[in-house]
C-alpha cells in the first residue's frame, strides 16, 4: 500500500456500511407479524424469496430504472406513428420480478384465505426500493375482478394473472403475460369522473365502440389495455381499450406528451387522445362508476401500503445510520434525543403496515363476508387519507437523521422523499377521501357497524381509546355537520384503528407508548416529542438494524 502523499487530504471513516444487501422480509418483524396475524403466514417462504431479491439486485435496479428516464417516441425514422416509451433496461428488471413473483397477480393465482394480505406485504417489499414500477403491476392487480364480472375477457385475465412479463408490443394473442392500466382522469376534471368528455360511439357489433378524447393522466402508457371511463349513450361507462387490435395494428391512441412528475421517474405518465378507439365495454351502459370501483378499492388499498413501504424504508434508513455513525463520542443511537425521534419514527412506521394489512384482510374476506366488506368499504378510505398524509413528514424525519446525506440522490432517502406526497394524490385526494368515509357513515349502517366492531375489540385495554370510542360514538349522532370537520373526525378514527390493532399484538410496550402519544395528548405536533418514560430500547428492538 502507497504512503499517503502531501496532497492526501484526509481518510475515509465514521462512514455506514453499505444497507444493501439484506433480506427485507427476515429484517422486518413488525411485518413478518402483521401478516401472521392477517392470515397470509402460509407465504412466508415467497416473501423471503422476494424480501432477498428486493434487497439485493432489485435496490440496485431501483436506482438505475429512476436515473435513465422513460423516452416518448411518436414516430419512428420513416414517420409511421408509433406512440412508444422506452425504458431502461432495469424497469424491465424490476417489471418481470413483480410480476414473476406475483406483486401483480398472487391474490389470482393462491385463492385462498390470507392470498390478498401476502400479495399486500409482496406489494410492501417491492414499493420499499422502487415505486414507478408499482404502478403498472398494481393496476395490473387490480383490474382483474372487474374483467372476471363480465363475460367475454378470459383471455385477459388468464394473461393478466399469468406469471410471465412479456414487454413485446404486439397483440394479445402472441403474448405469454399482460399488464394492464387505467385512464379516468381528463383536463376538465380529475375526481369528479361523472364530468368527463370522452364520448362512445357503439359500432355494429355487439359491445364495440369507438371512443373519441382525451385522457390528462394516462399513466403506464406501455400496458397491453387499459380500463377507461368514456360517455357512452346511456351515461359513462366502463371499456378495455387495447393498446394494440387483434389483427396486431396498433389502435387509435396518440400519446402526447410524457408527464415531467416531481417524482415517480422511472414509471412513464402520459397525455393521450383517442382518435376513433377501437374498445370493448365492460359492463352495463351508464354503470361505469359501479363497474370500475373494485379496481378504484384495490388501487387505493395500494396506496396505503405505498405509503406505509416507504415509512418503513426510511426508518431502516435511519436506524441503518444511527446505529453506525459516532458523534461527540457516542454512536447516533445512544443520544437520548436520537431515541426518541427513531422510536416515535418506529411506533408510526408499525401503526401503518398494521393498520394496511388489517384492510388487505378485509379487502380480500369482502366477497364472501359482509362484515368485512362493510369494514373495508370506510376503513380503505381511512387508511388512504392518514397514511399517505404521514409519510412525506416522516420521510422527511429521517433524511434529518442522516443530515445532509439524506438530501442528495446517492441515498435513497431523497427518492422517497420525491415519491411520497404521489399515494395522496392517485386515487382521490385526501378531501375525496373524507368526504367518501362520511358518506359511509351516513348512508351505510352496516359500516359505522363494522367500524365499531373493530374499535370494541380492544374495549378495556386501553382508557384513552375507550374515551376515542365514545368521542366517536358522539360525533355519529350528528353526522349532518361533519363535513368542515371531516379530516379531523377521519384522523382521530385512524389513530383510534392502528390503537385498536396494536393493543390486540400483545406488543405492551409498543401499544402503550402509541396510545399514550397519539390518542392521550403526551406528544408534540413534530416527531420526536415522545414522553421521557416510554421504554425506546423496547421499541427500536423491533426495527431491526
Amino acid at each position: 500500500m502507497n504512503a499517503p502523499s502531501e496532497f492526501d487530504t484526509h481518510q475515509v471513516d465514521n462512514q455506514p456500511p453499505p444497507f444493501e444487501p439484506r433480506c427485507l422480509w427476515e429484517s422486518d418483524p413488525a411485518l413478518r407479524q402483521a401478516v401472521a396475524r392477517e392470515g397470509g403466514d402460509w407465504a412466508g417462504d415467497a416473501l423471503a424469496r422476494y424480501g432477498t431479491l428486493a434487497g439485493g439486485e432489485l435496490f440496485a435496479a431501483g436506482f438505475e430504472a429512476n436515473i435513465h428516464k422513460p423516452r416518448l417516441l411518436t414516430h419512428d425514422r420513416f414517420g409511421h406513428r408509433v406512440d412508444r416509451v422506452e425504458f431502461h433496461p432495469a424497469y424491465h428488471q424490476l417489471m418481470a420480478a413483480g410480476v414473476e413473483h406475483g406483486v401483480s397477480n398472487f391474490t389470482w393465482r393462491h385463492e385462498r384465505r390470507g392470498s390478498l394480505v401476502a400479495r399486500a406485504a409482496m406489494t410492501y417489499l417491492h414499493h420499499q426500493v422502487e415505486a414507478g414500477t408499482n404502478c403498472p403491476l398494481t393496476m395490473t392487480h387490480a383490474a382483474v375482478p372487474v374483467l372476471r364480472a363480465s363475460p367475454g375477457f378470459g383471455e385477459w385475465v388468464e394473461k393478466a394473472i399469468a406469471p410471465r412479463y412479456d414487454a413485446r408490443d404486439i397483440a394479445i394473442t402472441h403474448k405469454h403475460g399482460v399488464t394492464l392500466g387505467m385512464g379516468m382522469t381528463e383536463k376538465q376534471g380529475g375526481s369528479d369522473v361523472r364530468a368527463n368528455t370522452t364520448r362512445a360511439e357503439p359500432l355494429p357489433a355487439s359491445g364495440e365502440y369507438r371512443l373519441v378524447g382525451h385522457k390528462w393522466f394516462f399513466s403506464a402508457p406501455m400496458s397491453d389495455a387499459w380500463l377507461v371511463l368514456a360517455q357512452a349513450p346511456d351515461g359513462l361507462t366502463c371499456f378495455l381499450l387495447p393498446r394494440r387490435l387483434p389483427d396486431g395494428a396498433l389502435n387509435a391512441l396518440r400519446l402526447m406528451r410524457l408527464k415531467d412528475k416531481l417524482g415517480n421517474w422511472s414509471n412513464a405518465s402520459s397525455e393521450v387522445e383517442f382518435c376513433g378507439a377501437w374498445a370493448q365495454r365492460v359492463g352495463d351502459e351508464g354503470r361505469g362508476v359501479a363497474t370500475i370501483i373494485e379496481m378504484v378499492s384495490h388501487t387505493r388499498l395500494d396506496c396505503m401500503i405505498g405509503a406505509a413501504a416507504q415509512m418503513r424504508m426510511a426508518l431502516a434508513q435511519a436506524m441503518h445510520h444511527a446505529t453506525h455513525r459516532r458523534s461527540f463520542g457516542k454512536r447516533l443511537v445512544e443520544h437520548p434525543l436520537m431515541r426518541n425521534v427513531l422510536a416515535d419514527l418506529a411506533l408510526e412506521s408499525e401503526a401503518a403496515v398494521a393498520l394496511a394489512l388489517r384492510v388487505a384482510r378485509a379487502v380480500g374476506a369482502a366477497p364472501s363476508d359482509p362484515r368485512e366488506a362493510a369494514f373495508a368499504r370506510i376503513a380503505t378510505a381511512v387508511g388512504k387519507y392518514w397514511l399517505c398524509r404521514r409519510a412525506p413528514a416522516f420521510v422527511n424525519e429521517a433524511q434529518e437523521c442522516l443530515g445532509g446525506a439524506g438530501y442528495v440522490e446517492e441515498s435513497i432517502l431523497a427518492r422517497l422523499y420525491r415519491e411520497a406526497p404521489l399515494n395522496a394524490i392517485w386515487e382521490g385526494c385526501s378531501n375525496i377521501q373524507c368526504l367518501d368515509v362520511l358518506r359511509a357513515l351516513r348512508r351505510e349502517p352496516a359500516c359505522v357497524d363494522a367500524v365499531l366492531a373493530e374499535l370494541d375489540g380492544a374495549a378495556g385495554a386501553d382508557e384513552s381509546l375507550d374515551e376515542e370510542a365514545a368521542a366517536f360514538r358522539r360525533i355519529l349522532a350528528q353526522p349532518e355537520s361533519l363535513e368542515t370537520g371531516a379530516r379531523f373526525v377521519v384522523e382521530r378514527l385512524a389513530l383510534a384503528l392502528q390503537a385498536s390493532l396494536l393493543l390486540r399484538t400483545g406488543e405492551n410496550t409498543l401499544a402503550d407508548a402509541f396510545c399514550r402519544s397519539r390518542l392521550d395528548d403526551r406528544h408534540g405536533l413534530a416527531f420526536g416529542t415522545l414522553s421521557g418514560d416510554v421504554d425506546f430500547e423496547g421499541i427500536l428492538a423491533r426495527v431491526g438494524r
